[in-house]
């Protein structure tokens, strides 16, 4: 509705200039002439308001570089005429008309064709050079450290809202667009497990929004147009643009994060790094539900889903036993506990 105001308040301003203007001039406005200038006047004012209605989403970055190339074709037109000068006084020799005709052409291509160079430039290089003014704003609304960038693995996941509620994140959460796309695909699917898988990654961005403690947006970033792009790649470039760090479970994009020197956070390894640590010597009881891989080992699992190998333990399996740990396995997949029951001696225990 405002914008539609805007627009009929800019229609009717231009019909009072253009009036105003034909009224300058010794013209009837019952003449034909008269009329054809008044409504070919208007039609070129409203070529502004059509342009603005077909170009529904308008860049910021777009925007700024036609701007800033507007202004700098027009200083570099007044710097090139005024370092002309001499050359028209030269002409004065030859004639009012030869240097007035001289300084009109070059008056008149050295705007048009360095404006157009300059927005050509500026339109081409946006993704390379970055003007202080448009972006300040930017920077400026990022609150607390550098944004996370969420991919879907990490929505999907579920843990990064758990997180979010301790009010441990200060930073702004990202979501890229081509990312909640790519979730909302999922949820979409005819599989019912993926379907599932998908509808918990909106779940999850449905509580990070709700969460008055957070600061989630779903950017739009230009690099979606690229469609030669994955939706890795596209992350990675959008962490590098915002000069975010990435949230994820999914240990190839680490890697490849990490070759084009954007951080990357697993979230593997920060629950990893919150388990209670367990030493050579220490004492803890689990439930061996099932056979181990190897000849006589019981494995059971903890509350928070580490995996407890216990020697000897194969006749045990329904039963709830004191483990005396031996050594423990940590990696970004997880971590695994290995063991003996209490009491037991180390002697011929095997671990495989």
């Amino acid at each position: 509705m405002l914008i539609f105001i805007i627009r009929l308040l800019y229609f009717i301003v231009c019909l009072g200039a253009i009036s105003t203007y034909i009224n300058l001039f010794p013209f009837d406005l019952s003449e034909n002439f008269a009329w054809s200038w008044w409504i070919i006047l208007l039609a070129l004012t409203q070529l502004v308001t059509l342009m603005d209605m077909v170009i529904q989403r308008k860049r910021i970055e777009i925007i700024s570089s036609i701007y800033f190339g507007l202004l700098v074709g027009v200083l570099l037109s007044y710097l090139l005429l005024q370092a002309l000068e001499p050359v028209f006084m030269a002409f004065e020799e030859n004639g009012a008309d030869a240097r007035l005709n001289l300084r009109s052409i070059v008056g008149l291509l050295a705007p048009l064709t360095l404006i157009y160079i300059s927005i050509s430039f500026l339109l081409q290089t946006k993704d390379d050079f970055r003007f202080v003014i448009p972006f300040v704003e930017f920077s400026r609304e990022l609150k607390g450290g550098r944004p996370l960038v969420l991919d879907s693995s990490a929505l999907i996941d579920g843990r990064i809202a758990d997180v979010a509620e301790t009010q441990i994140i200060e930073s702004q959460i990202i979501v890229p667009s081509f990312i909640l796309k790519e979730v909302q695909d999922i949820a979409d699917s005819n599989d019912k497990n993926r379907r599932t898988r998908g509808r918990r990654g909106l779940d999850v961005l449905t509580k990070l929004q709700n969460n008055a403690h957070t600061e989630v947006t779903v950017y739009r970033a230009p690099t979606i147009e690229r469609k030669d792009l994955t939706n890795d790649q596209r992350l990675i470039e959008v962490a590098s643009e915002l000069g975010g760090r990435i949230v994820t479970n999914d240990l190839n994009l680490n890697k490849v994060a990490s070759l084009q020197s954007v951080e990357s956070i697993n979230l593997n390894d920060v629950a990893n790094a919150l388990k209670p640590r367990f030493l050579p010597g220490d004492t803890l009881k689990t439930r061996i539900i099932k056979e181990g891989e190897s000849s006589g080992q019981g494995v059971g699992y903890l509350d928070d889903g580490t995996m407890v190998v216990c020697e000897q333990a194969v006749n045990l399996v329904g039963s709830e036993i004191e483990i005396t740990v031996t050594s423990v396995l940590q990696s970004s997949a997880g971590r695994m506990i290995f063991g003996r029951q209490a009491g037991t001696s180390s002697e011929g225990t095997n671990r495989g």
